[in-house]
């Protein structure tokens, strides 16, 4: 990520995707791009783990996960916790998708999330297409369930065939 890139504005629906790579809960480097490559991603950004609102998102993605993975999509999570804390919270919660390791916060400020109150680290859901185009974003401190519903629709509307794009 560029210098560049970490301080233009926030990105939006129609904007590419900020490519990156942060290491996941057993420390290995998991690139956007790579995940891309496969099909649609759920980029959800969450303060910290095992909050309570934080752990409510995170089980509601893992209760649709399979639906998420069935419509073509991968959700991944990511905040500033290290990836040990990413490993206890996803072993505690049974969580089956990807959580990455923002410590130093450069992803985040790349994307633009807001802090809530100056503080808090932001709530955001990005749906990314397969081109790495933002689709869909939802930005909710408090509403963390619905990035869930939300997201999925988007997903689910993505995969839709139309006349000119075959189901995939």
């Amino acid at each position: 990520m560029s210098e560049e890139q970490a301080i233009a504005r926030p990105v939006a629906i129609g904007d590419p995707a900020p490519d990156f790579t942060l290491p996941d809960h057993s420390g290995m480097p998991v690139r956007l791009r790579d995940l891309l490559d496969q099909g649609v991603v759920v980029l959800y950004f969450y303060p910290r783990d095992d909050t309570p609102g934080c752990r409510a998102e995170a089980c509601a993605f893992r209760d649709s996960y399979e639906v998420f993975r069935e419509a073509g999509a991968e959700v991944v999570g990511v905040s500033a916790d290290p990836a040990a804390a990413h490993a206890r919270f996803a072993a505690r919660h049974r969580l089956p998708f990807i959580l990455l390791s923002d410590v130093d916060g450069e992803v985040r400020k790349c994307y633009g999330v807001p802090a809530t109150f100056g503080l808090l680290p932001g709530r955001v859901t990005y749906v990314i297409d397969r081109h790495g185009i933002v689709r869909h974003l939802f930005s909710s401190q408090l509403a963390a369930t619905r990035h869930v519903r939300e997201a999925l629709q988007t997903v689910r509307a993505l995969n839709q065939p139309t006349p000119d794009r075959p189901p995939h």
